[in-house]
């Protein structure tokens, strides 16, 4: 089975580290509101808890980010056999998919900001009965972009071959 690009850790790492902004924020604000009646604090106190408090969280989720992006990067993996397209990837759960070829419908290939800059691509196989950017069946991100073309081609050319002509 092949792996991801090497850069492809730094995106995991951007992506993991943006969300948790989203949700420490979430932590400081009930921080800061529980903190507040409990010291009987006035409001400058409570704020400079809250950011030291809100400092700390990023340190700890930059940590963490950074470790779970480095298990996430070793356990994607793809691999195109004799009859179907196969991705292993989950890093607590294991999802293994397999997405026969005369199932394939579209591959597009996706170039976000972050995927831009770290100049990766995320190329994402959709199937029969599942439609749209969320619901692909198939998705492999952070791959080079000449080998995310090269992979569209070539999954689209066993997509061809292996069509079934009727019943």
């Amino acid at each position: 089975m092949q792996q991801l690009h090497p850069r492809a850790k730094w995106l995991f790492f951007f992506k993991f580290i943006i969300a948790n902004l989203f949700l420490n924020m979430f932590v400081v604000f009930l921080f800061a509101a529980y903190m507040t009646p409990l010291f009987k604090a006035e409001t400058p106190q409570v704020v400079g808890m809250a950011v030291i408090f809100y400092l700390f969280m990023i340190g700890l989720s930059g940590i963490f980010s950074y470790f779970w992006a480095g298990l996430t990067y070793s356990n994607y993996k793809y691999q195109i056999s004799d009859d179907a397209f196969k991705i292993e990837l989950g890093v607590i759960s294991k999802k293994f998919v397999s997405i026969p070829y005369d199932r394939i419908q579209n591959i597009d290939i996706y170039r976000g900001l972050l995927d831009r800059m770290l100049g990766l691509s995320d190329l994402h196989i959709q199937t029969a009965g599942i439609s749209g950017y969320a619901l692909t069946e198939g998705r492999i991100p952070g791959i080079d972009p000449s080998l995310a073309e090269e992979l569209r081609e070539k999954l689209i050319q066993l997509a061809k071959k292996s069509t079934r002509q009727g019943v």
